[in-house]
């Protein structure tokens, strides 16, 4: 209400010259005292935008009428992975687990080095596993997601994409939905080890609550499903990889 009479002050002074507003203008919707006008089509939706807006708008706009509809409407709630008893925290919660930086101690990063180093020889000579090393990182509103996958006596398959105007959390989901993809039509692999530095976002991965992020959590549980169920020794670690070691 405050900033509807400060602008109704200056409009008066002529210092805003409502008249020459667009009927979409956010200012004109703001000075307007009409109560039924919350009856009406939001004037903020794309459809609504002049030629001349539309070219100002430099990335995606969410249409507003359909972000009125729910906050998250990428989420199904009759997806399978989320329903109640298939949630794959409940059928293979030994399949999966986090080795994280013991941030505890001194020198924790050296100590995390020694650590992926061991771990990665140790792979490196293990034929039934696949480990991948991934990345994703923004610039100029365009998300490069790079993924490695290594696995005994095959060549290393590096796979790089590119996208624009997504979030970083985005990039780091798609990154790992890209490598588990193809770790798991490796043959004979019964264990997938994927170093991230965005290990939060590893953990999204399995949080069953609603979240902006869904879309991409439901295509990985299911792979990791269809993982766990071809063989119940088949296992998947996420290690933490801090930034400062890449």
């Amino acid at each position: 209400m405050l900033i509807r009479f400060h602008l109704q002050k200056i409009s008066k002074r002529s210092l805003i010259r409502s008249f020459k507003l667009p009927d979409n203008h956010i200012l004109k919707n703001l000075l307007n005292d009409d109560p039924l006008s919350v009856k009406l089509s939001n004037p903020h939706t794309i459809g609504s935008l002049t030629n001349r807006q539309k070219s100002l708008i430099k990335g995606h706009l969410p249409d507003s009428h359909i972000k009125t509809l729910g906050i998250f409407p990428s989420f199904s709630p009759i997806d399978p992975e989320f329903s109640p008893g298939n949630c794959i925290t409940d059928i293979f919660s030994n399949c999966f687990s986090f080795n994280l930086v013991n941030k505890k101690v001194d020198n924790c990063n050296k100590i995390r080095g020694l650590e992926l180093d061991k771990m990665v020889l140790r792979c490196s000579s293990d034929s039934q596993t696949a480990l991948i090393i991934m990345d994703a990182s923004i610039k100029n509103d365009i998300a490069t997601s790079i993924s490695h996958i290594h696995s005994y006596n095959r060549p290393l398959v590096k796979t790089v994409h590119h996208a624009s105007f997504v979030t970083s959390m985005e990039a780091e989901l798609f990154t790992i939905r890209c490598g588990i993809n193809q770790a798991c039509i490796i043959n004979n692999v019964s264990k997938i080890i994927v170093v991230t530095d965005s290990i939060h976002a590893a953990k999204k991965i399995f949080d069953s609550g609603l979240h902006p992020y869904q879309i991409h959590s439901a295509a990985i549980l299911s792979k990791l499903c269809t993982f766990f169920s071809s063989n119940e020794s088949n296992i998947i670690e996420f290690w933490e990889c801090p930034s400062k070691l890449r």
